[in-house]
């Protein structure tokens, strides 16, 4: 089975109010291995829902809608409904009953208008709502050839919405061949190279009509690859990744460093907690945003020492003991000061490694290249040095940077296995 999921109200077209019910209820019809192949937004217009609607019945199995069933003018998801499936509105005894007894439970009147969040297309059934005024629609519009599509009106209130689709959708779905399948994801992170490049890496894993399916995307310039399985258990679901994922850490190596909520700062952690190994870092450029990640990580306690922040040379000579006649003849942006930085925070710290992140240059996009900033790890061995082009979409540089100096100590980590 296809779902569709429909979101309506001029405050979601208009970007005033965030969808959140879509995704939620998504997550719950691919639990009962329903996917979902449309996400579709529509304002409060009635032909245009209607329209919505009548489309959704065609290409969809399972349609779940939510908002417009309010009782105001501008509540039209009944109407629409009811046009896109042929049917007059017709008043439901029991729905009336339950919105009358809505407003008796809290000793107020009933509004003639209220009236109208009674009326349901004729053929369909109430979906009760045990708090609220507002019941929802359940309706089965025939399809020639096919099995008929089932809509599903819910309100747009979450608790509402939520609380119906426990206590009515949910189960006739399941009677109605939901929970046949069971869908499960898997995702791998990856940090060290770009989207296109890690894709070229994987022999045909990301096509489609493929399963497993395996999609690729980035996001703060981690690279995810999700691996989404359909079977009848949960455990057959793992059992058809098993092999997809093998290969994709076989192609990729040590690009992968975590999966699903996985991110560099865990790996890191997790590796310093494996190797009875502690860490330390000194920060200008990243302003402390590596200290932050590392310090929320879990296991941190005990491998993550401390760090210092950095904002001129006169922390450096104070905190980390970098010599002043060293600050006089460099930049703070000079592999220089950045090997001083790494070296002087082991030594405060007493730690196994510390990491440091040079001061930032200035970003210029018309220059012909661009500049470096460094990024050292101190080491039992001595200061590791690493050069990297200070380049990239700015709403994401900070933390692109940040990353890759988490990376440096990840990748020294692992080859000193």
């Amino acid at each position: 089975m296809h779902a569709e999921v429909i979101a309506i109200g001029d405050e979601i077209t208009s970007g005033q109010l965030l969808d959140t019910n879509t995704q939620w209820l998504s997550l719950r019809l691919e639990e009962l291995g329903i996917r979902v192949l449309y996400h579709t937004t529509v304002g409060d217009q009635r032909e245009a829902c209607a329209g919505v609607f009548r489309q959704a019945a065609e290409r969809s199995d399972v349609v779940v809608a939510t908002g417009g069933l309010g009782p105001t003018a501008d509540d039209l998801t009944r109407e629409a409904i009811a046009r896109a499936a042929g049917r007059e509105l017709v008043l439901d005894p029991a729905s009336l009953k339950h919105v009358r007894g809505v407003f008796s439970l809290r000793n107020r009147p009933m509004p003639p208008h209220n009236e109208r969040q009674a009326m349901i297309p004729r053929g369909g059934r109430m979906v009760p709502n045990p708090h609220g005024t507002a019941p929802g629609i359940d309706l089965e519009v025939p399809r020639p050839g096919r099995k008929p599509c089932r809509i599903f009106a819910l309100p747009g209130v979450p608790a509402e919405m939520k609380e119906m689709w426990y206590g009515t959708v949910a189960g006739e779905l399941l009677k109605s061949g939901g929970g046949a399948a069971v869908v499960r994801h898997k995702q791998i992170k990856c940090f060290g190279t770009g989207e296109s490049n890690i894709e070229s890496m994987l022999p045909d894993l990301v096509r489609r009509g493929r399963e497993p399916r395996v999609g690729i995307n980035a996001s703060q310039t981690t690279i995810i690859l999700r691996i989404t399985a359909v079977a009848a258990t949960e455990e057959a679901c793992y059992a058809q990744m098993e092999p997809t994922l093998a290969t994709i850490r076989e192609c990729l190596g040590n690009l992968v460093f975590g999966e699903d909520d996985d991110e560099l700062q865990d790996a890191v952690v997790r590796i310093l907690h494996q190797r009875k190994k502690t860490l330390a870092t000194a920060e200008w450029g990243t302003r402390g945003l590596v200290a932050g990640w590392l310090d929320g990580a879990e296991q941190a306690d005990g491998r993550f020492l401390g760090g210092v922040v950095a904002s001129g040379t006169a922390a450096l000579t104070n905190l980390l003991d970098v010599d002043a006649e060293l600050l006089a003849h460099h930049d703070p942006t000079d592999a220089e000061v950045v090997r001083a930085m790494a070296a002087g925070c082991r030594r405060r710290f007493g730690s196994d490694y510390a990491l440091a992140v040079g001061r930032f240059p200035a970003l210029d996009p018309q220059a012909p290249a661009p500049s470096p900033f460094h990024v050292a790890l101190a080491t039992p061995e001595g200061v590791e040095l690493t050069p990297f082009p200070y380049a990239g979409h700015p709403a994401t540089l900070w933390v692109f940077c940040a990353k890759r100096a988490l990376n440096v100590v990840r990748l020294a980590l692992l080859k000193r296995t």
